[in-house]
């Protein structure tokens, strides 16, 4: 019988070694599916996506329930035998306390790591308080060491993405201060400027970043993005929102054509039954 808490810490150390050995990719899917192609692809590790499964249920990112985003992050863990970092949004929680207590719950569903965002979701005041934003990260690095298991924990300033003034400045100080909380792993999802991008780096070094690349760049790959010193790259919902995409290209052409031209796209059911029957 599979020891779940062997196999978990065997994912912590292998995901902790990724970030240890250079820069590697970090793709997101949304369901049992997509990560198990990804797997069939090569990738080293997966994290989900928030954004892709809320979309994936019908929802807006952020308006999944605490309860099915702990299913969802197990089904995704349990899916595949590699790291699963799980996109865990704020902590579903404001004050401290219940971060650590959704963290506890989190780490229970196998993960190797988890990231915990500094957004509010209330476009008056997008970004929690400084002090409350570092003891939130603090409350999840107590979490972490009390269940004994060292998932990596990632700290993620949202200033870029919420549009907050001086989001340069903000996003380099409260990471600098996450790590100093005790986050493994920084990220401040938003900017693909590449001074940007190398300042980050060195200001929380020797400690790893992640980048996300959401949509395509001339200027940076993943070559590009390690000679700046970032160690993980993650795409976020941007898969998803490239399979709707297609979806929904296709979908609007039979509606407005009365054709099915646009099914030619369509991935041959024989390739995708001979990457799944592998795992069947």
């Amino acid at each position: 019988m599979n020891d779940p808490t062997a196999a978990q810490s065997s994912a912590v150390a292998t995901f902790r070694a990724l970030h240890e050995s250079g820069c590697f990719v970090l793709p997101n899917p949304w369901d049992v599916g997509t990560a198990r192609y990804l797997e069939h692809l090569g990738f080293k590790a997966l994290a989900t996506t928030s954004a892709g499964f809320a979309f994936s249920r019908g929802l807006p990112d952020g308006a999944v329930p605490l309860d099915d985003m702990l299913t969802h992050i197990r089904d995704i863990v349990t899916a595949t035998t590699l790291p699963v970092n799980a996109d865990f949004m704020g902590g579903f929680a404001d004050e401290p306390a219940g971060v650590a207590e959704n963290v506890a719950l989190c780490i229970e569903t196998g993960v190797a790591g988890l990231s915990i965002e500094d957004s509010t979701g209330d476009s008056a005041a997008p970004l929690y308080d400084f002090n409350l934003a570092v003891e939130r990260i603090r409350a999840a690095r107590r979490a972490i060491d009390a269940s004994g298991i060292p998932v990596v924990l990632t700290a993620r300033c949202e200033a870029w993405l919420v549009g907050y003034p001086d989001a340069s400045r903000v996003s380099r100080e409260r990471l600098t201060a996450f790590a100093d909380a005790g986050a493994d792993c920084l990220y401040a999802p938003g900017t693909r400027d590449p001074e940007e991008i190398a300042a980050i780096v060195q200001a929380v070094s020797p400690k790893p970043v992640n980048a996300l690349m959401f949509a395509p760049s001339p200027t940076l790959s993943v070559s590009r993005l390690t000679d700046l010193g970032v160690r993980r790259i993650s795409v976020g919902g941007a898969l998803a929102r490239v399979a709707w995409g297609a979806f929904i290209r296709a979908a609007q052409s039979i509606a407005t054509t009365g054709t099915f031209d646009a099914l030619g796209d369509a991935v041959p059911s024989a390739e995708l039954n001979g990457v799944f029957a592998k795992r069947g």
